[in-house]
Parts: structure tokens; C-alpha cells; sequence
């Protein structure tokens, strides 16, 4: 009779397999109840419309959150504007019981021999349920002027993945969220920078500081406007609020508004902000500025803000730490920036 031998190693084997098995059970649990958690809390205590909609037309009084709520692009012939990333989180935060974010799904390496990231941004309605995600791939790739290269460091990676999912979350949550009280935010948004908008000639000139960095001019601004910067009105004002802000997010090019030679963006955060660095202080960016600078820190990013009279100009460096600092810390920036330039304006 045949007799069969034992694996010494079959038991240890079978623990392994079992315990991987058990830890992966454990942590799918985990997730169905924290989800299921959230639906069942959302139905337990469901928005109340009316006061959520107060809250985002609160929110959208703010002279500091509406310079940053809209971006415009040109398609057609004609302006095309809607609401920025910044305004798509205060609508989702403002609506309640929207859970939105991104997360890195997976990495691998694509034919043409470049690492990437399998990213999905997404934004779910717990109350009616309704889920909105976006699936996209990240190549750990860089381009510079010289040719690019491969992204290497997991710093890097993750602020590129960052930076990239922004934009996909933005379009995730407003197709959650009901089309009339975007319009509503939108509307409030419009009313506050025309009753707000600044047209004194020291304005203007910050104004002309804040479009420095993309390579625009007090010239283009005018022949933008088709009248003197001493003579803009606040309709105009606004209108170029929108601009910038869609420069700042990288919807627009500088070339699509104005006769603007093109130019190569910086490749890295730390370049867009040492042109911004400069901007503040009132002088030229350096011809010879360091191709790789080191990524700025809280405290720097902080006390730019801090320094910054111009809440465009300020803007603009709140959004360069988007990627660049953790999300707490980012939080923490956006109260930095509140308390200067929302402060007595609401």
C-alpha cells in the first residue's frame, strides 16, 4: 500500500494561507460597517435643505472664498465659467452627508516601461446614495524643458497623484450635488466680488503682481479689458478674478486670454512659488533659480500668506501646498489664509 509522506513545511503553509485569509476577512468587515455606519447615519440624520443652503450662501459671502470659487476658460468664442475646486469642497461640506477624496488603487509599469498609479477620485451622497468615481492613470513621469524624467522618490509620486486627482474630484462632487444650488453658490459667489470688488489703483496694481507669475502684463490686462486699469469697472474686476483663478488651477493656459508668447510651466511647486515669492517682495524671479528647489514647508507657506496684502496673490500660494503638505497641515493653511482676508468681510 502506498503511503503517503507529510510536508514538514505543509503547516506552516496552511497557518500562513489561513491567516492572510483571516486578515483579509477582518479588514473587508471592517470596511462593509464603517460604510455601512455612514449610510445608516446619514439616514438617521438627514440634511435639513434649507439650512444646508443658508450655509453655503453664508460660506459664498466670504470675499476670501469667492476670489477663489470660479475659473473661466475660452471655448467657442465665448467665456466659459464654473466653479473651482475650492468652491466644489465648501458646496459639499456646506450640503452634508458627501463623502469625497481620492485614494491610489494600485501601481504598475505601462509597455512603455514608465511606473504609474491607478488612481480613482471620488464623491458619494450618503443620503440618496448616489456615487460618483473617476478611474485614471498617473504616470510617475515628469517633463521638463530638457526632456523629463522618471519620478522616483514617494514624495514626489504623491504630489503628482495629488495634484492630478484635484480636478477629478472637483467634477466627482458636483455631479452629486443637485445643479440649482451650484447655481445658487455661483450666483452668491458673483454678487459678493461685485459688491467687494476693489478698483482703487493700488488694487490694480496687486492685481498686476498676481498675473506676473504666468507672464501677463498691466498692457495685456488693458487690451484685455479694452480700457485703462484706472478705468476698470467691477463687472471687469470680477472677470479677471476668474481668469486668474483658472490660471492658478490650471484650466487655462495664459495664451488662451492673452497675446502672451507660450512658455514652458515650471516642472516643479517649488518654481511657480519661488515666482511668487518674488511677485511679494516687488521683484524679478531669478534667471538662475535652482532647477530642483527644495518643497516648501508649513511655516514657509504660512508666512507668505502671512506677508501676502493681496488675497489673489495669496490664493495662489494656498493653492502650490496642495500636494506639497498633508492634509492637516493644509487645513490648517486654509484657516491661516480665513483669518487674514476673511476676517470683518463677511
Amino acid at each position: 500500500m502506498n503511503e503517503l509522506v507529510t510536508s514538514p513545511f505543509s503547516s506552516r503553509t496552511e497557518v500562513a494561507a489561513q491567516s492572510d485569509s483571516a486578515g483579509a476577512r477582518q479588514n473587508q468587515s471592517r470596511e462593509i460597517a464603517e460604510t455601512q455606519t455612514k449610510y445608516v447615519m446619514a439616514e438617521r440624520f438627514p440634511r435639513n435643505e434649507v439650512a444646508a443652503m443658508d450655509r453655503i450662501i453664508n460660506a459664498f459671502s466670504r470675499q476670501g472664498l469667492a476670489e477663489r470659487s470660479q475659473y473661466a476658460f475660452a471655448r467657442g468664442g465665448s467665456d466659459i465659467t464654473g466653479p473651482s475646486i475650492h468652491a466644489a469642497q465648501s458646496i459639499a461640506q456646506g450640503w452634508g452627508n458627501i463623502e469625497f477624496g481620492w485614494r491610489e488603487l494600485s501601481r504598475g509599469v505601462g509597455a512603455d516601461g514608465k511606473p504609474y498609479s491607478e488612481v480613482e477620485a471620488f464623491a458619494v451622497d450618503l443620503q440618496s446614495r448616489v456615487p460618483s468615481r473617476i478611474t485614471f492613470i498617473v504616470p510617475h513621469w515628469r517633463d521638463t524643458r530638457s526632456g523629463g524624467y522618471k519620478l522616483k522618490d514617494e514624495r514626489d509620486i504623491y504630489e503628482l497623484c495629488a495634484n492630478q486627482a484635484q480636478r477629478r474630484k472637483r467634477a466627482c462632487i458636483l455631479s452629486v450635488v443637485p445643479q440649482d444650488v451650484i447655481d445658487t453658490a455661483m450666483d452668491q459667489a458673483s454678487a459678493t466680488l461685485k459688491t467687494k470688488a476693489d478698483c482703487s489703483p493700488e488694487a490694480m496694481a496687486k492685481m498686476v503682481d498676481a498675473f506676473a507669475p504666468f507672464g501677463v502684463t498691466k498692457q495685456m490686462l488693458e487690451k484685455r479689458i479694452q480700457r485703462k486699469l484706472d478705468a476698470i469697472q467691477p463687472a471687469q474686476v470680477v472677470m479677471l478674478k476668474r481668469i486668474y483663478a483658472s490660471l492658478r488651477d490650471d484650466m487655462s493656459t495664459p495664451q488662451e486670454w492673452f497675446d502672451v508668447a507660450p512658455a514652458a510651466d515650471p516642472s516643479t511647486t517649488g518654481a511657480k512659488i519661488a515666482d511668487v515669492n518674488a511677485a511679494l517682495k516687488g521683484k524679478q524671479a531669478s534667471k538662475e533659480a535652482p532647477k530642483s528647489p527644495e518643497p516648501w514647508t508649513y511655516a514657509q507657506f504660512a508666512d507668505a500668506i502671512n506677508k501676502s496684502e493681496d488675497s489673489a496673490v495669496a490664493g495662489l500660494i494656498l493653492d502650490d501646498a496642495y500636494g506639497t503638505l498633508p492634509e492637516d497641515q493644509h487645513s490648517d493653511l486654509a484657516k491661516v489664509f480665513d483669518r487674514k482676508f476673511s476676517a470683518g468681510k463677511s
